[in-house]
């Protein structure tokens, strides 16, 4: 991984370090705080794995060296200052040394009015209700009535949105997409299928159009061949 702008930019503090927040690439998710030097970055670059330096024991430090739980990173991105560091990365494992995916399992307040919602938080609700039933669940009752009935329901509500995007009425085409996201959600739960899996694959795709395009731009400003006069 080559840096794109001269790291001589970077603003390490008097300790000679700068701090990195750990963001998952795929969901959004913030992982963990660290603090790289310049020689933790340039390990960081060359393996694509998070190098931090610990303030502790005051050495290098290789994420996942004896965990397993290595973070592969996607991105680097400087802050306006740059005195700070957004890390993206696609883990093998738990961020936190307690086990858990993210470091931050502390919630300080919540707001009254306005509630944090993803997508992931939705597949674990489903998710639940699949494995932890609850009764009077339309989600546990989806599951308990097994793959037909979901299939169903994804057919059913993709006819749903075919109609109401005809009709050209934004607000039921939105209304019928959500419902049709839904049950397609509960059909990755029953299939063993996770946020993670399509991410990868339309990643992949985003790769191989971005090629597509490379290619076709080339073939355009390739010379004409043929007889000439």
């Amino acid at each position: 991984m080559e840096a794109i702008f001269d790291l001589g930019k970077l603003k390490f503090d008097e300790r000679g370090l700068i701090p990195a927040v750990v963001q998952d690439a795929v969901t959004g998710q913030v992982l963990t705080v660290a603090y790289m030097n310049m020689e933790s970055l340039k390990i960081s670059l060359e393996k694509e794995l998070t190098c931090f330096w610990s303030r502790s024991r005051e050495e290098l430090w290789l994420k996942g060296e004896t965990s397993g739980n290595y973070q592969h990173i996607v991105s680097v991105t400087a802050d306006c200052d740059f005195d700070a560091l957004v890390v993206k990365v696609e883990t093998d494992g738990p961020a936190c040394h307690l086990g858990t995916v993210s470091c931050f399992t502390n919630t300080l307040a919540e707001s009254g009015e306005r509630h944090e919602f993803t997508l992931d938080m939705l597949m674990e609700m489903i998710r639940g209700r699949k494995y932890d039933p609850k009764e009077g669940s339309y989600t546990t009752y989806l599951f308990d009535k097994g793959l037909d009935k979901i299939l169903k329901k994804v057919g059913e509500e993709s006819t749903e949105v075919i109609i109401a995007a005809k009709d050209k009425d934004k607000a039921e085409t939105v209304y019928e997409i959500a419902d049709l996201t839904y049950h397609v959600m509960v059909l990755m739960i029953e299939a063993g299928i996770s946020l993670g899996d399509i991410h990868r694959e339309l990643a992949s795709r985003h790769v191989i159009d971005k090629k597509v395009k490379q290619e076709k731009s080339a073939a355009n400003l390739a010379p004409e061949s043929g007889n000439e006069g």
